[in-house]
């Protein structure tokens, strides 16, 4: 049985707000990887694209700066809207993924220090420290969420801690629950597991570089542009290797999905696929901003692939024979035999609890993508280093005149790889 697993009962909700919550739920993961993907990204290329430079270093930060804290918050409804309205599934995923969520929050927690603690003392190893915790801090975040999520289209064995802590037979006779976190966490991390997790840091390093690039000018819009330029190709023969290796070796006895399901799976990934594609294309080619939107709709489009994945089943699959920690095969499929039906359907909250929480979501959603959308207006401008005061405060005339001079530079190194490439 289930970790936490519930009766139904008179309550149950009907499958359209089941799915309608699904997909919700599906939308707030859009909207943290495609926003907080560039967050991680620009903290990942801290120490490569500014170097030793306190000036380069602040400029990458300031990016993000008056963002980041917000786009956080996407990781915070999802996990809410996940515990309002599917609370089992959210209860079973905090057991069966205690350690990868643990470190997911200790990344968190390193990153939101760095930000907070950097500009509180201008020495250079104080600044450097906090710099060090914010990339730390991103590639922890990004590696897991990868594993994760990849783990998801493979298939969470939800039957590990009731089966593993039961068996007698040798060689597992003597493990204790320590034991089995270990093994489920060490389990995780399987060949298509860590393909997820680099991919997603290649890809959030690429949707990283492409935003400094839009965002920045002199040496760090140079350095962001040709970083882009390197990184995003990799992205998109990373993500195809994903692709295929996710859609042709797993999940394909979900019940919940059909033949349909893997139809659309092949669609939407060939879509991301050609989006990261199309990114550095558009890169090379001196477009920096729609490249930007190619590298987040990559992004999107490998989240709507994995949400296609576990309709249905939530991910949830039975391991073929427990004795086998890491080799024997998950399947989706038997899960809505124990159950005697999915997972999304039992594991739902009542008609009242998802119609009430639809109401509070079409009012509140729209207010917040508009907040959203005004603060990067806002924000919107271009930086650069001879922005960063250096002992003392710097003219309005003398900013513009620099930004003005950048601005040139930029663009006439742009026209000339665009020249160089045709």
């Amino acid at each position: 049985m289930l970790i936490g697993m519930q009766i139904p009962d008179v309550n149950a909700s009907s499958p359209a707000l089941q799915g309608l919550w699904f997909v919700l739920i599906g939308v707030l993961w859009v909207g943290f990887f495609f926003l907080e993907g560039f967050d991680f990204g620009i903290g990942m290329l801290i120490p490569f694209i500014g170097g030793k430079s306190d000036a380069k270093r602040r400029v990458m930060v300031n990016t993000v700066g008056p963002t980041w804290g917000g786009n956080e918050v996407w990781l915070l409804t999802a996990g809410g809207a996940t515990f309002a309205a599917f609370p089992t599934w959210y209860a079973n995923l905090f057991s069966i993924l205690y350690l990868p969520l643990f470190l997911v929050l200790v990344g968190l927690i390193a990153r939101g220090i760095a930000f907070e603690y950097r500009s509180m003392n201008p020495g250079t190893q104080w600044r450097n420290t906090f710099d060090t915790l914010n990339t730390v801090g991103s590639f922890i975040v990004t590696l897991v969420l990868g594993v994760g999520f990849a783990n998801f289209i493979r298939g969470v064995p939800a039957n590990t801690m009731t089966q593993y802590a039961t068996l007698t037979s040798a060689p597992f006779s003597g493990l204790g629950q320590g034991d089995i976190f270990l093994h489920r966490f060490l389990g995780l991390f399987n060949g298509f597991g860590l393909l997820g997790g680099v991919m997603l840091v290649v890809l959030f390093v690429a949707h990283g570089a492409q935003f400094l690039s839009i965002k920045t000018m002199d040496e760090v819009g140079a350095a962001a542009r040709k970083t882009a330029d390197l990184v995003t190709p990799v992205a998109a023969v990373l993500m195809a290797v994903f692709v295929i290796w996710g859609t042709a070796a797993y999940a394909t006895d979900n019940p919940n999905t059909g033949s349909w399901g893997n139809v659309v799976r092949w669609i939407v990934g060939i879509i991301s696929v050609l989006c990261i594609a199309a990114a550095a294309f558009l890169g090379r080619k001196g477009r920096p901003g729609l490249a930007f939107i190619g590298t987040g709709l990559g992004i999107a489009t490998w989240v709507i692939n994995v949400w296609v994945t576990i309709y249905g089943s939530l991910g949830i699959g039975f391991q073929t024979d427990a004795h086998k920690l890491f080799f024997s095969p998950i399947k989706m499929a038997p899960v809505n035999d124990v159950l005697g039906t999915s997972p999304m359907n039992l594991f739902a909250s009542s008609e009242l609890t998802l119609g009430l929480m639809r109401t509070f979501a079409f009012i509140m959603v729209p207010i917040v993508l508009a907040y959203i959308i005004w603060t990067y207006w806002v924000f919107r401008k271009r930086l650069n280093t001879v922005n960063i005061p250096v002992g003392g405060t710097i003219s309005q005339t003398s900013v513009d005149a620099a930004n003005a001079a950048a601005a040139a530079t930029v663009q006439a190194a742009v026209t000339k790889q665009a020249a160089a490439a045709s």
